[in-house]
């Protein structure tokens, strides 16, 4: 005996019957649409209103914790043979500080003399040399690669787009 197999699929929320429908449909997405930018609208100048009121404190806040920073620091750094006997980090009773190495980075100016001067040195171990796949190439001509397997040329994909009518209006200042 065979198994049948199920596909589950979910329901459709709504189905328009009749053009009439899918006019009042797009109307109504078009109604909503607008409704977001009014609510967004409305969320952006609560925020910006929040953080006008704000602003001040905010920046006081900043001030406040960037100086008290400061004087930790030196306290710790006048200290830190105390604090850290084995290890890079200080536990105090409300937290604790440490010392943490970044890891080196290297910073360029001026690329083109640095190749220039990596070349005439004979340090090209220092010079990545990338190599890729020039697709838009592949797109203009996907006949001479046709045969190459692996590369798969897929045409656009149709879209449905509903776009509910707008009027803009031009106001005179």
């Amino acid at each position: 005996m065979t198994k049948s197999i199920r596909l589950k699929t979910k329901a459709k929320a709504f189905v328009c019957q009749s053009k009439s429908q899918v006019s009042e449909a797009i109307t109504e997405i078009g109604n909503a649409q607008r409704e977001i930018i009014r609510l967004e609208t409305e969320i952006n100048d609560i925020t910006a209103k929040a953080i006008e009121e704000r602003k001040d404190r905010l920046e006081m806040l900043r001030t406040s914790i960037s100086e008290l920073s400061e004087g930790v620091q030196t306290w710790c750094e006048v200290h830190r043979d105390t604090l850290c006997k084995n290890s890079k980090t200080a536990n105090l009773t409300t937290g604790e500080v440490s010392w943490r190495q970044s890891p080196p980075k290297v910073s360029l100016r001026g690329i083109d003399k640095i190749m220039e001067a990596l070349k005439e040195a004979k340090l090209t171990q220092f010079i990545r040399i990338k190599e890729e796949i020039n697709k838009d190439a592949i797109l203009a001509d996907p006949k001479a690669v046709k045969s190459i397997k692996g590369i798969s040329i897929k045409s656009g994909e149709e879209n449905f787009v509903i776009k509910p009518f707008e009027v803009e209006m031009e106001t005179s200042q």
